[in-house]
């Protein structure tokens, strides 16, 4: 009897895989001889679900971009204070721990990667667009203070997030989780009345 695959499962553990082959080895150890290792394939079997390397990267780095959305959804359908929610979420975007840790250094060598091959469109982590949708929530429940410029905010916000985690990877003794809570609740009540 034939075995069954589910080959999204399948998909994703190649993924998961690459992501692993990519903390251990950097990008340059990120080969599909390697990645199909780590996954417990044969280079046929890998090539099965990703006819080019490229393919295979980009479907890593959207899956990290799926799984991140995914938590701050879960977030979103939550009963918490407005505060909360919002710290949350932004929490899910910088390496406060080992999993947003792990996709924050898989990410830094993904746009890397990319931006070294001329592939700027693989670059879009969705994060500018996700603090748009934030802060205009924000602003139709009133939150948002009157003073606050939205399209500046949404770039600064995004720029702090984004500073937050080169940090976090690169001094994570000096800039710890609760520093991180601190600046980014500091952040939420310079923009935010509740």
């Amino acid at each position: 009897m034939p075995k069954i695959v589910d080959h999204d499962n399948r998909k994703k553990a190649i993924a998961e895989a690459t992501w692993q082959v990519i903390l251990e080895q950097g990008m340059k150890g990120a080969t599909v001889r390697n990645i199909a290792r780590k996954a417990g394939l044969s280079l046929g079997a890998l090539r099965h679900y990703f006819s080019t390397q490229e393919e295979l990267l980009i479907y890593a780095m959207d899956l990290v971009k799926e799984r991140v959305a995914e938590r701050v959804e879960k977030i979103a359908l939550k009963n918490l204070p407005p505060k909360e929610m919002i710290l949350q979420m932004l929490l899910e975007i910088v390496p406060t721990n080992e999993t947003t840790r792990a996709e924050m250094e898989v990410w830094l060598e993904f746009v890397l990667y990319f931006r070294n091959k001329g592939n700027r469109e693989s670059q879009n982590d969705g994060i500018l667009e996700g603090i748009q949708k934030l802060l205009d929530s924000l602003d139709r429940a009133q939150f948002l203070k009157k003073e606050i410029d939205k399209d500046l905010e949404t770039e600064r916000l995004c720029a702090l997030i984004d500073g937050l985690a080169i940090h976090a990877i690169l001094n994570p003794t000096r800039l710890t989780k609760e520093r991180i809570i601190s600046i980014l609740a500091h952040h939420i009540d310079e923009i935010c009345h509740f």
